[in-house]
């Protein structure tokens, strides 16, 4: 190949690999854009993984589903905590019943990246209104009992992702 064909051909990948770069970037853009108000949270969002740039819609659904069972994953780890340091009987319960709702939160995350992969769309937006009803159950607990929950900004944010993956979904 001479130079000047391999400098065409280089100039032609370039090209090709910039309109296809610029599509997904627009794919993500559009979904953010489609969310709404929310546009800025969720380019913010979808930039803890870096695969997002490069990603089609069905991919977003999968990876905003993956970013809320990090979330959901992170959670457990803090009501471990919590259950470890206060030993007070009226707090445990309420978090029994957190750490139950969240280890239920992952697995309903897990199968819907099953169920978005596989194309089972009714499914996944099922498990996700599942999940994102968690947050809201465990404060329950919580006021139950007449406690402030000790969960609430996690549980705040939790509901931010979960809306995502939840709405990213249903605009499949």
């Amino acid at each position: 190949m001479r130079p000047s064909q391999a400098l065409s051909y280089a100039a032609v990948l370039v090209l090709v690999f910039a309109s296809s770069s610029s599509s997904y970037a627009s794919i993500l853009e559009d979904t953010c854009k489609a969310l709404g108000a929310d546009y800025d949270y969720c380019i913010k969002f979808f930039q803890a993984d870096k695969d997002s740039a490069t990603a089609d819609k069905s991919g977003l659904a999968v990876i905003a589903t993956k970013i809320a069972r990090v979330a959901a994953v992170n959670i457990l780890e803090r009501i471990a905590a919590l259950k470890a340091a206060d030993k007070d009987n009226k707090i445990q319960g309420p978090l029994a019943d957190c750490d139950a709702k969240y280890t239920g939160a992952v697995h309903a995350f897990d199968e819907a990246a099953r169920e978005i992969a596989a194309g089972k769309l009714p499914d996944a937006v099922t498990n996700l209104g599942e999940a994102l009803e968690v947050p809201d159950s465990c404060a329950e607990g919580f006021r139950e009992v007449g406690v402030n929950s000790p969960l609430a900004a996690e549980g705040s944010e939790f509901t931010k992702e979960c809306s995502v993956a939840y709405f990213v979904t249903r605009m499949l």
